[in-house]
């Protein structure tokens, strides 16, 4: 998939600018008694951060009967975290935009559907503020909304086919690069367990779509 990999060149970039530039912000401070430079700024103790990102998402093969799979997309995400300390740190993780999936049936495509997912993490962020790369976990909760579904040979009458919104748990892994104390570059993974509805005529049909996406991410942030 060409978003997939714009995304993995963007995530080569970062990692190759991150040290260097962390590196060009420590030689702006002070030095210690042998000569060595000592940066001025400190990413501790700094309680909030926002990141914007470019995520895909892909929901797995053979959700159902009848639908073999539903194309990945590429959207905008935005997330804002609040430290309680250097380690530990809530998150509000969500899409700016609807990610567009083609459905495909055995004989091709058989429609289109959107989704926007929102979810609130609890993370943990290993090692010390100031490090260049700084590995995170997360586990928490989600809610993804459908709409737009348009979706052909799923029903027999010609009824309209829709989807419940999905909900359940997410979990999250990521590494962050920073820049300097302010600016950092983040890679991250995150997974959903998905089984929303399949409706037809407003009515529940008890077949559940079992998409369970992941999605990769690469994306800037800044912490304050």
């Amino acid at each position: 998939m060409r978003s997939i990999s714009i995304l993995s060149l963007a995530a080569v970039s970062a990692l190759a600018i991150a040290p260097s530039a962390f590196a060009q912000d420590a030689a702006t401070g002070q030095q210690d008694i042998y000569g060595n430079p000592v940066s001025n700024e400190t990413a501790s103790g700094k309680h909030w951060a926002v990141v914007g990102s470019a995520t895909v998402l892909q929901p797995k093969d053979d959700a159902a009967p009848g639908i073999k799979k539903l194309d990945g997309d590429v959207a905008p995400t935005i997330s804002a975290s609040y430290f309680f300390n250097d380690n530990i740190a809530v998150e509000l993780w969500g899409a700016a935009d609807k990610f567009n999936h083609r459905v495909k049936g055995d004989a091709g495509k058989i429609g289109t559907v959107e989704q926007q997912p929102l979810a609130l993490s609890a993370q943990y962020h290993f090692g010390q503020a100031d490090n260049i790369f700084r590995p995170f976990v997360g586990v928490g909760y989600y809610e993804s909304n459908f709409s737009g579904e348009k979706i052909d040979g799923l029903s027999a009458s010609g009824q309209h086919v829709s989807l419940d919104d999905a909900k359940g748990a997410i979990g999250t892994v990521g590494v962050d690069m920073n820049i300097n104390s302010t600016w950092f570059a983040r890679a991250d993974a995150r997974y959903m367990h998905a089984r929303p509805e399949l409706n037809v005529g407003g009515a529940g049909t008890g077949q559940d779509l079992k998409l369970d996406p992941w999605t990769v991410g690469v994306g800037i942030g800044a912490r304050f």
